[in-house]
């Protein structure tokens, strides 16, 4: 027997502290039943579930097990309520799909064996996306969740020959090309994705684009330190998310918030080791708007990686990123541990531009733990031409993770205070705010969110 968890999206009605819009409200509540046979029927189980088995999957790791999920998927996909059953103690190899809606609401993923793709890009099928895996597009109150694995089986695709990335022992091997996205939704909202064990994504493992309405929990992602691009969840346009109790160790942002995102919360994550922290951005690539604003992380743990809070942005692009709160996180022998950077680029040509992506009213309270040493544990570098603003700094304490040796923070054209006594000291914000900020703020450009 197994038993459905009630799917459910909670919404955390949050408000950041500089907060003053009218938050989405989504309060459905779905019920299942409590427990349900897993044994294969000609077709619809019990209760309306859907075995993918019954539909042709067999679940052995090497049958392309691809048409079974599709039929599943489409045959529960008119019923109300329904279930697609993945039974444990079987490996399912699916190739890139895309799962359509829109389907009837209160639909159930229910992943409690193992999915994979093809094994390497050799494996890939000429005629499919190399771009994604699995993609939910257009669907309206969907829960992926149980207590299964998705395996990408990313070993053969972080070698490709395009983007260098650190290797064993301080090496320095290629990294991916067309590599796939694993899991994306795009379009879709209400959706909770819950207690699912992620393992070595060729690429980002979790992407949420153009949705609304958006849990996350008891998620658990792995993969090497040195895996390139394998950012554990990444949004993009997408609105009113809840990210709660969750293990993320990569080799890149633990989280990445890109342009369009607006009232996501944040909390009760461990980051690492490895990885690149909890990033905003990049934002305002190739001169683009970028708006993004109440963004909470909170009662957070960072270990071992390349950044703690990030904030990133290139420089050219225009927008606004306002209203931040970084609260209550630890940080163990974090580089970076506190990050603006503002001249974000990839290459060693990029210009400085007179436009920029504003950063306004970002407030870090409760940052404690070690610092790597090679890094100021605060790093503040704003745009020459639009400074940062209302920067507010409170019970800080970020000691060095080896010796005795506390680095100064560091401030370009970055306006702010400390409410409290921050260690090591600040002296580098500038008070109050600049001349003529409003002359090129760009917040008009982002009143529409």
């Amino acid at each position: 027997m197994f038993h459905v968890v009630t799917a459910r999206y909670h919404h955390h009605g949050h408000r950041g502290h500089h907060n003053n819009k009218k938050q989405h409200k989504h309060n459905s509540h779905i019920s299942y039943p409590p427990s349900i046979s897993p044994e294969p029927s000609p077709s619809a189980g019990d209760e309306g579930v859907y075995d993918v088995r019954s539909f042709g999957a067999v679940g052995d790791g090497v049958t392309d097990d691809t048409e079974g999920f599709k039929a599943a998927w489409d045959a529960a996909c008119q019923v109300d309520s329904a279930v697609i059953h993945v039974p444990v103690g079987y490996s399912f190899m699916i190739q890139s799909t895309i799962f359509t809606g829109p389907c009837q609401s209160g639909l159930v993923f229910q992943l409690e064996g193992t999915i994979m793709p093809p094994d390497g890009p050799e494996s890939w099928g000429s005629n499919k996306s190399k771009r994604q895996w699995l993609v939910f597009y257009r669907v309206n109150e969907l829960s992926l969740q149980g207590g299964g694995v998705i395996d990408g089986r990313g070993q053969e695709w972080w070698n490709l020959p395009c983007k260098p990335h650190k290797g064993p022992n301080g090496s320095t091997l290629p990294g991916p090309c067309d590599s796939p996205i694993a899991i994306r939704f795009f379009m879709s909202s209400n959706l909770t994705v819950q207690g699912i064990k992620m393992k070595n994504s060729p690429q980002f493992n979790f992407r949420f684009d153009n949705c609304k309405n958006v849990h996350i929990e008891s998620l658990h992602i792995t993969a090497p330190i040195w895996s390139p691009n394998t950012d554990g969840i990444h949004i993009e346009q997408t609105s009113n998310v809840e990210i709660y109790d969750s293990l993320i160790s990569n080799g890149d942002d633990c989280v990445s918030i890109g342009a369009g995102c607006y009232d996501v919360d944040i909390r009760n994550l461990t980051c690492g080791p490895g990885g690149h922290g909890i990033s905003i951005g990049s934002l305002g690539n190739h001169n683009s708007r970028a708006c993004v604003s109440n963004i909470t992380v909170r009662d957070s743990v960072i270990k071992q990686s390349d950044n703690g809070v990030r904030i990133k942005t290139w420089q050219g692009g225009f927008g606004a990123v306002s209203g931040i709160s970084f609260l209550n996180i630890h940080m163990d022998n974090v580089r970076n541990p506190i990050i603006i950077d503002q001249f974000y680029c990839l290459s060693k040509d990029c210009s400085n531009r007179t436009s920029a992506v504003s950063v306004s009213d970002i407030e870090y309270s409760s940052i404690k733990g070690t610092y790597d040493i090679r890094s100021p544990p605060m790093h503040f570098a704003c745009s020459d031409t639009i400074p940062c603003t209302n920067i507010t700094l409170s019970d800080i304490e970020l000691l060095p993770a080896k010796g005795e040796l506390v680095l100064d923070p560091f401030c370009w054209n970055a306006y702010g205070g400390q409410e409290t006594l921050t260690i090591p000291p600040i002296f580098c914000l500038l008070e109050g705010n600049p001349p003529s900020v409003f002359e090129n703020n760009d917040l008009g450009y982002c009143s529409s969110s």
